[in-house]
């Protein structure tokens, strides 16, 4: 699902949606409000507003349920989303993108802290974190196809079956991100100095 206007771009600036689009669309599997409220510390009934207003937008629906008929379940509407906003100047995903850094940050700090109790209870602690950050130039060809290769490669880890997760598997949260570099161009090699 591409997200295009710029009034559902505004709508996702908010980190419990977020949330709640990042566990939907990456996991695919349906949840409940009671559920994903527990995820992101809202009560359930702050959760089914915030579903609502993903309904509206196309961006979740609503899921079958699992017996009990109270008990309404969302799914994402689709396998993937991307917000695409033209690339206006003051574009709203740029509210977005602060909401997805600050949800990396949230989970960066709860790792840490999760690793640190468990070294002082003298548990192993994992050191699973990997951050990487490159300077490419590239033409907006090679965009495209880097970007291609990225979701390809990503694609080639997801889950056959979200309801059997492998039993040694981790739940990892992945964020990539490519971004032009507008500090300014590598200045030009300096031209070869004839000799006579």
């Amino acid at each position: 699902m591409e997200i295009t206007d710029p009034k559902a771009i505004r709508a996702l600036a908010h980190a419990a949606r977020l949330e709640v689009i990042s566990e939907l669309y990456s996991t695919q599997v349906s949840r409940t409000a009671t559920e994903l409220a527990a995820q992101t510390g809202l009560t359930p009934s702050a959760m089914s507003y915030h579903l609502r207003a993903l309904q509206k937008w196309g961006i979740v629906v609503p899921a079958a349920t699992a017996g009990d008929a109270r008990e309404r379940r969302w799914k994402a509407a689709g396998t993937d989303f991307t917000i695409n906003s033209g690339g206006g100047v003051a574009s709203p995903e740029f509210a977005v993108l602060d909401l997805e850094l600050d949800a990396f940050r949230r989970r960066v700090n709860a790792f840490a802290k999760t690793r640190e109790e468990r070294r002082q209870r003298g548990e192993p602690a994992d050191s699973s974190v990997v951050l990487a950050s490159n300077l490419l130039y590239l033409t907006p060809a090679q965009r495209t196809e880097l970007t291609e290769k990225i979701f390809d490669l990503l694609r080639g880890y997801e889950l056959e079956d979200p309801d059997h997760v492998p039993e040694e598997a981790e739940r990892m949260a992945t964020m990539w991100s490519m971004i032009p570099d507008d500090r300014g161009r590598a200045p030009a090699a300096p031209a070869p100095v004839a000799r006579t």
